[in-house]
């Protein structure tokens, strides 16, 4: 941290240039973060690896494929399948923006060009086959043009988990990024950008537009500027992407003349506007007379959706309680035998728009863990509304792996199936710790859940300001898309059992 003292201002320069290329075919290279060249190559060589081999899964499982072509040598088939087709996925690919890397390494876009692409391949493929007349196996070439995509979104999702993890580890693959704006905007979207390392989001500077007074003094996490060119200061920094915080990017004709000098120059514009917290699918862009704006779409908390939801959960709740039946009563023995006493604990809870329900939970403390709480109340290591000790001495210690593994959460497909809760929403707080007063009230338009954002970014880890951050985040934004992908992440982190005690 840096506490901000003086500020280096010096009167603007001029841009060297008017920000127009020479030429339509000249392009900047890139000083600073090249990661993309690499990683866009091997992409490449994933995506034609996948469509050549489910081309020959196709051929080895539907022996009839051999012969696809009545008229045509096999070789000429061979080469159809092995090398036209899988150059003609990278081509649409590459024409539907699957290998632009602004959509590379984050968020649901990369995964739903490549699904266009797909159905763009499908669509290409039964035209040639219709306009030349060609008998082909619907089979084999189904189970090729499916098995494609399938393996292409295979191999995209492990390229970017490697990508997420070098971003994690070494800091490395990421945009360097110059904030520009006030200097609460710019902190602002520093605590957005720095909280997931795996965006590749790393600020490195922050250039004042306005109150550099108020700013003196003030502790900042990167050092801060003023009075300077802003893409002179962005080389000086090493950065690559300038993103204008809040209530500069507000500025009649500020914005669109730093767009015109960052033209030619390889560096990044991004607007960060006053909108945190809601996702990209509820804003967008409608240009009215040359200015955009920003409409941004009321949270979905009704409708079809919500019917597909719901009866998700009742199918999925009925189903999991069938399975697990032998599991229950292995656990239940297991409780029975560590402390004699009940094997389910119920306590009340709050749920959807405040009424009262019991949740059901395996028992995994003593009979008399309720009697020793108030001894124990000056050891909570949490913050907010729950209580929660690493080392809690009123678990025993088959109710630790129960914790552990999260299996103690399991006999809550009751309350899903009774429709008291769902598989994914914010977890359901008890009902004698408040009265769910400003924000937190916001909990309740939905039903909690099993699982939720809360527990795969952290769980008992977080602090309570940010597990309501990560709740209420939830309710504005959630899908039936954004529900199975917190399911899909939950497994991972009771796996690696991570935050859960």
């Amino acid at each position: 941290m840096r506490h901000v003292d003086s500020f280096e201002i010096q009167p603007p320069t001029p841009p060297s240039h008017n920000g127009v290329p020479r030429s339509a075919w000249a392009r900047a290279r890139r000083r600073v973060s090249r990661w993309h060249r690499p990683y866009i190559a091997i992409l490449l060589l994933l995506d034609f690896g996948a469509a050549a081999l489910a081309s020959f899964l196709a051929i080895q499982i539907f022996e009839q494929a051999a012969s696809g072509f009545k008229d045509a040598p096999q070789s000429w088939f061979y080469t159809v399948a092995f090398l036209l087709l899988p150059l003609g996925w990278l081509i649409i690919l590459w024409g539907n923006r699957a290998y632009d890397r602004r959509y590379l390494g984050l968020g649901p876009d990369e995964f739903k060009r490549v699904i266009r692409a797909g159905v763009a391949v499908a669509a290409t493929v039964s035209f040639i086959a219709f306009a030349t007349k060609t008998s082909l196996s619907r089979w084999t070439v189904g189970f090729a043009l499916l098995g494609a995509m399938l393996l292409i979104l295979l191999g995209r999702m492990v390229a970017r988990a490697t990508l997420h993890a070098i971003r994690r580890g070494a800091g490395q693959a990421g945009h360097r990024m110059v904030l520009v704006g006030t200097l609460p905007e710019c902190l602002e979207v520093h605590t957005a950008v720095t909280r997931t390392p795996s965006a590749g989001l790393v600020p490195v500077a922050i250039h004042l537009t306005d109150g550099y007074a108020a700013a003196r003094g003030i502790e900042t996490p990167v050092p801060v500027y003023a009075g300077r060119d802003v893409l002179a200061l962005v080389r000086e920094v090493g950065g690559d992407t300038i993103a204008v915080c809040g209530s500069a990017s507000a500025e009649p004709g500020e914005l669109r003349r730093l767009a015109w000098q960052l033209e030619g120059s390889g560096v990044d514009l991004v607007v960060a506007p006053q909108l945190t917290d809601i996702a990209g699918p509820r804003v967008h862009i409608r240009p009215i007379e040359g200015l955009p704006l920003l409409h941004v779409e009321e949270p979905t908390l009704s409708g079809p959706a919500l019917l597909v939801k719901n009866l998700m959960d009742r199918v999925a709740a009925g189903l999991g309680l069938m399975l697990l039946i032998p599991l229950f009563a292995a656990i239940a023995i297991a409780i029975r035998i560590s402390d004699p006493g009940p094997v389910f604990f119920r306590q009340p809870r709050v749920g959807h728009e405040g009424r009262t329900f019991r949740v059901w939970k395996f028992r995994t403390m003593y009979v008399d863990a309720e009697e020793r709480l108030a001894g124990l109340v000056d050891q909570n290591e949490t913050d907010g509304m729950l209580f929660k000790m690493k080392q809690d001495p009123r678990v025993f210690p088959v109710g630790r792996f129960l914790r552990a593994s999260s299996l103690d959460e399991l006999p809550q497909l009751i309350n899903v199936l009774w429709g008291e809760m769902s598989l994914v929403g914010p977890r359901p707080l008890p009902a004698d710790d408040g009265d769910f007063l400003g924000d937190v009230r916001r909990r309740l338009l939905v039903r909690p859940g099993m699982t939720g954002l809360w527990q795969v970014s952290g769980r008992s880890d977080l602090s309570w300001d940010e597990a309501v951050r990560l709740d209420l985040y939830y309710v504005d934004n959630w899908s039936l898309a954004y529900d199975l992908s917190i399911l899909w992440r939950t497994v991972g982190v009771v796996l690696a059992r991570k935050g859960a005690y």
